[in-house]
């Protein structure tokens, strides 16, 4: 009797150390970006591949830390406006979320980045102007192509394959749009094309006619168009309107459905657009993530899904790396982190910039952004 009733006991002792165990706590990662307005269409997307990468990794039994992990997301609308994004920083950063995937516009960014980094969250954003990780902050990650890299592949491939002599040039004078085009136009020029012309619009314009008929009488070989598809759209149906048949090209802001649906037969084998990762269909990470977010969602991954898929799946590795959820703990394994994701190879250099981003060039045919090359 004396024996069971200790070895009772030893059990009852243990039950405590089971269940710390065992012990499930929940993790909140923020996400920002525009779920309402005009470029709505780009943050359903980015939700949608962020959602994915919670569902998969709530489905694999992660233990950090001695404790069974479950991932929430926390989803705000930052309007793609900074004063938003800015509000979003603060609540997400008052809620102590371990991570921010997000934001979408460098715009938003810029000033956002500020705010997570002074309250010690690791932020994994695709926005793509170079300030954002020239400021040198320590939890500010890009997890995909900066503007250096999009707007100057699209350059070259003007330059080498489109032999675009002469372009026109217009930006929408946000940071993601206006440091798209002056990479461009850098790239541009040392490669031989002269730039005939350089206007300006806004990201609220829905109306060109009067840029787009001066442009005309420059009579370039194509125009250059930093900025988003609701503005890509009707600007590439007023083209044609004028009977300005040249080549539109642009950057990621313009490289999906959206700007077929703006701009509807317009949009066709005359537009062309850069995206920062591999070329997708070409890859069986990328068809089967394609074919998920379809049957998930019903309707196509567009630009940026696989990337805020892969920079959730990328901070869950540095926190299992680093054994912690807690950002001061997991940020230098993410800085040193080496993994393989649906877009690409996500490795960081010494600005938190990625080591390689190779650049994909998409021709639009029946309304579609096609995949042309990596470049």
């Amino acid at each position: 009797m004396y024996a069971r009733t200790k070895l009772m006991m030893v059990m009852l002792a243990a039950l405590p150390g089971l269940a710390m165990a065992q012990e499930t706590q929940v993790v909140q990662i923020g996400f920002s970006g525009p779920l309402t307005g005009p470029q709505a269409s780009a943050g359903k997307d980015n939700e949608g591949g962020l959602t994915m990468a919670i569902d998969k990794l709530n489905t694999q039994g992660l233990v950090i830390g001695g404790k069974k992990i479950k991932f929430e997301a926390l989803m705000e609308d930052d309007q793609a406006d900074p004063r938003a994004g800015v509000s979003v920083a603060q609540k997400l950063s008052d809620m102590h979320v371990k991570a921010i995937i997000g934001p979408y516009n460098s715009g938003v960014t810029i000033p956002a980045s500020r705010v997570y980094n002074d309250s010690g969250i690791v932020m994994a954003t695709v926005a793509s102007n170079p300030k954002i990780t020239q400021q040198g902050f320590a939890n500010v990650f890009r997890v995909a192509a900066s503007d250096s890299q999009l707007g100057g592949k699209m350059a070259l491939y003007a330059a080498k394959e489109l032999k675009v002599k002469q372009v026109s040039i217009i930006d929408d004078r946000t940071a993601y749009g206006q440091g798209l085009a002056e990479e461009f136009a850098k790239v541009a020029k040392a490669n031989g094309i002269k730039v005939v012309s350089t206007d300006f619009t806004n990201d609220k314009a829905t109306d060109f006619t009067a840029i787009l008929t001066s442009i005309k009488a420059k009579k370039p070989d194509a125009i250059f168009y930093g900025g988003y598809s609701p503005q890509g759209g009707p600007m590439t149906r007023q083209m044609k309107q004028l009977g300005l048949n040249t080549k539109l090209l642009g950057g990621d802001g313009i490289c999906a459905p959206e700007m077929g649906r703006l701009g509807g037969d317009a949009v066709g084998d005359q537009v062309y657009c850069t995206q920062g990762g591999a070329m997708l269909d070409k890859l069986a990470s990328g068809k089967t993530f394609a074919a998920e977010y379809q049957k998930r969602f019903g309707r196509p991954a567009e630009t940026y899904a696989a990337s805020f898929y892969d920079g959730m799946m990328v901070v869950a590795q540095a926190m299992k790396e680093a054994n912690s959820v807690e950002p001061k703990q997991y940020v230098s394994a993410l800085a040193k982190i080496k993994y393989k994701g649906v877009a690409g190879l996500y490795e960081f250099d010494a600005t938190h910039d990625l080591k390689q981003s190779p650049v994909t060039v998409f021709r639009f045919k029946d309304g579609l952004p096609v995949a042309l090359t990596s470049y």
